[in-house]
């Protein structure tokens, strides 16, 4: 479907670019209330299965499901959302009740909800029947601006995050910036540090901007919002239409995440700690990283470490709850070297040259990596004489 398929009235619309399964990202504040113009094309006299987080049945779902009831027959599921939902027993749970519904390979699975939600959906779309269409509707920030683009679904194992998964592309993502009035102030911050990752990975412009705009996202005024919405959406249709299974440059947008993952871990995904508190405190980590290795300045860190502080988001593991500042770093490397970015027992990390310039960097030194965990903060983890002078400025 492209844009003229149907008529926008102030949405924006960004696609994502891969051939036959080329989708488009509707933006719109209110458009839950046209959600059966938008997504008739994959839907209309179809069953469609809507697995939703228990959280956000009022008003979000019911708006949903009343929108879509004149072209679809709909079977909602709830479920609790939160990182300790991407488990084997939940995605068991999720898979059982929708064949108990009954379904064919013309069902269709709507995910509503946060990144939890969209993932553990995600590939159900992908494992029911060997592949089902499915349709993405974020309502958290976080999922707008990253999880519900670029088809990557999955749960978590024992052994680490998303390590079981499927590449599975959506038809389309329909975001509704009016859903994330019901969020709260954490929420909402956490979100931001993922738009905060598209200026550092490849955007420099992108976070000057923020700097002039980031308190205007978290108060939700409603251009502000849409258009970092908007930009966050293009960059990621980018980066996934030019490597769509994560082969080279999508890995990028995984900055910070090698560290996040492993504090995530460390908190044993029971809610204290939220994914994009945990990216936060891992960007910095991986600047920091980067000045040791010699490959940024110092004044580059305090630049993102203090427009994460100033937008109330941590920004070095001393902030995170105490088992995560407290873990032993070398606990915390075990758990990177489950990564998937790992290679025969490497440790890779996105790395920078500086804001707007990430790369990948492969066979990182364990000592590195522990002396950057080990380091009470981002000023111990950088200091040395070349850069002193850069901190005291």
């Amino acid at each position: 479907m492209t844009s003229s398929d149907h008529n926008l009235v102030n949405d924006s619309l960004v696609n994502v670019v891969l051939g036959e399964r080329s989708y488009d990202i509707t933006i719109g504040y209110g458009i839950l209330a046209k959600a059966a113009d938008i997504l008739a094309p994959f839907i209309a006299g179809r069953k469609v299965i809507i697995v939703a987080d228990k959280a956000v049945t009022k008003p979000w779902l019911t708006r949903l499901e009343a929108s879509l009831a004149p072209i679809a027959s709909c079977h909602c599921i709830t479920t609790s959302g939160g990182e300790a939902a991407k488990s084997f027993t939940r995605y068991a749970e999720l898979m059982n009740s929708a064949l108990d519904i009954g379904i064919d390979r013309q069902t269709v699975i709507i995910a509503v909800g946060g990144g939890v939600i969209g993932d553990l959906a995600g590939f159900m779309a992908a494992s029911l029947l060997r592949g089902c269409d499915f349709i993405q509707v974020p309502t958290t920030l976080l999922a707008q601006v990253d999880s519900s683009v670029g088809g990557k679904t999955g749960i978590n194992a024992s052994a680490g995050k998303n390590l079981v998964g499927a590449f599975h592309q959506p038809k389309a993502v329909l975001i509704d910036t009016a859903c994330l009035s019901s969020l709260d102030d954490r929420e909402m911050r956490a979100g931001y540090a993922e738009v905060v990752k598209y200026g550092l990975l490849g955007d420099a412009a992108f976070f000057e901007w923020l700097d002039s705009n980031g308190m205007a996202i978290l108060n939700q005024e409603p251009d502000i919002l849409a258009e970092a919405i908007r930009r966050c959406c293009q960059a990621k249709a980018d980066i996934v239409a030019a490597d769509e299974k994560e082969a080279g440059l999508r890995a990028l947008l995984n900055l910070g995440h090698t560290f996040a993952h492993a504090f995530e871990a460390a908190a044993g995904y029971d809610g204290r700690l939220l994914h994009g508190e945990a990216v936060a405190a891992g960007m910095c980590h991986a600047f920091a990283l980067s000045r040791r290795l010699g490959l940024t300045d110092g004044q580059s860190c305090h630049r993102v470490a203090n427009h994460l502080t100033k937008h109330g988001l941590p920004s070095w593991r001393s902030d995170l709850p105490a088992d995560v500042a407290q873990a032993d770093a070398d606990l915390l490397i075990d758990h990177m070297t489950k990564d998937k970015k790992a290679s025969a027992g490497q440790l890779n990390f996105v790395l920078v040259r500086g804001i707007g310039d990430a790369f990948v960097k492969k066979g990182i030194s364990r000592a590195d990596v522990k002396a950057v965990l080990d380091a009470k903060t981002m000023d111990e983890s950088i200091i040395d004489d070349n850069t002193m002078d850069e901190v005291m400025t």
